[in-house]
């Protein structure tokens, strides 16, 4: 039997029940279909998954599984419907955790560019980055090409939109991402920084496909993208066709029992994620620390050929807590602070530069 794909399941189910429970959940994610109606010796034995292992694990078990990679296609969206389609409807079950054979992740393009690739365009070859947001949906135009200005001559590494700004009538892509990225080109011009910006990317393929054309027209170097609303097969066009650097949104991901390491550190570096955001411990939402170093540890870990991918904690940061995310995550990060700029007002420039230089005294080790 050729090696299977390793799918590790947090199932609550009563001691005596869990070995049928097991047996039943290979079925569901594979054949779905009695296995004993099944009379075709070659899909029973390398179709039909197996039960590698059962373990209990606190007041539930862990359940292993081994897929068989053909079932997969190589595609993005089949591997998670193999992963987790039909059993995510069952509120008992979770997906803890997933182990490729060997040469199976180079079946999918990974990040791009990645940490070196990022580092190199922005010329900071050991520091952590600096990110910031675009805020609040609703601005004009004019208004958001003016923090952008503002940020870049402060020397933030990357701008990106709020992911709440699409192509609403108040911003429409096509006027705001040129507007922004003048303001950004001529703040980089004039103090020699090399500032990104990352505009939010969303709507179907054609829409898609036009937002590319318009960032690459201008000069734009980066996207923002949320994989699960956008859609995986679509996220992972981008990454093979748009030549953009792409910055993962985990807007979405909490609709699903799949743990945050496994989806937003594995699964969006594997689809090609270059860096990628997600809600840090002590911020607006309730993610561990042990949670939150485990999803950095998955986007940059050594994997197979894949470059490792940026982590990006946010959500609810402040400058004061610059120190902290760095001895928690390492220079290999990129630390986003919106709001926590925003709400300086008139003194954002100097708020901003005060996280621009935080962030370097810590990569001189002070």
């Amino acid at each position: 039997m050729a090696e299977r794909i390793l799918a590790t399941y947090r199932i609550v189910a009563p001691a005596g029940d869990i070995e049928a429970r097991a047996k039943a959940l290979a079925t569901e994610q594979s054949v779905e279909m009695p296995v004993e109606a099944i009379d075709d010796r070659r899909v029973l034995a390398e179709i039909v998954a197996t039960v590698e292992s059962i373990r209990p694990s606190g007041d539930a078990f862990a359940v292993t599984l081994g897929l068989a990679t053909e079932t997969t296609g190589g595609e993005a969206s089949q591997l998670a419907n193999m992963l987790f389609g039909n059993c995510s409807l069952q509120p008992e079950v979770e997906l803890v955790d997933v182990e490729f054979p060997d040469a199976f992740a180079l079946a999918f393009p990974g990040p791009a560019f990645g940490i070196a690739g990022i580092r190199e365009r922005i010329r900071a070859t050991s520091r952590a980055l600096t990110c910031t947001a675009l805020k609040p949906q609703g601005s004009k135009v004019e208004h958001l090409a003016m923090l952008a200005g503002t940020f870049a001559r402060a020397g933030i590494d990357v701008v990106k939109d709020d992911h709440g700004l699409a192509n609403q009538s108040f911003s429409p892509f096509a006027e705001r991402v040129p507007a922004v990225q003048r303001a950004i080109a001529a703040a980089n011009a004039a103090t020699g920084s090399r500032t990104i910006y990352a505009p939010t990317f969303s709507g179907g393929p054609k829409a898609l496909a036009e937002q590319a054309r318009i960032a690459r027209d201008c000069g734009v170097g980066m996207a923002l993208v949320a994989p699960l609303l956008v859609g995986l097969p679509a996220f992972v066009e981008m990454r093979r066709e748009f030549g953009l650097a792409l910055l993962a949104h985990p807007a979405f991901a909490g609709t699903a029992r799949v743990s945050p390491a496994l989806m937003l550190g594995k699964l969006f570096r594997l689809f090609g994620a270059d860096a990628i955001i997600f809600p840090n411990h002590g911020g607006r939402f309730g993610y561990s620390r042990e949670t939150c170093r485990a999803i950095a540890a998955a986007a940059r870990d050594p994997w197979e050929s894949l470059p490792g991918a940026f982590p990006v904690p946010a959500g609810g940061m402040s400058v004061g807590r610059v120190g902290e995310m760095i001895a928690d995550y390492g220079s290999d990060t990129m630390l986003l602070i919106g709001g926590g700029l925003l709400t300086a007002g008139e003194a954002l420039g100097e708020r901003s530069r005060e996280f621009v230089a935080k962030v370097a005294s810590h990569g001189r080790g002070e």
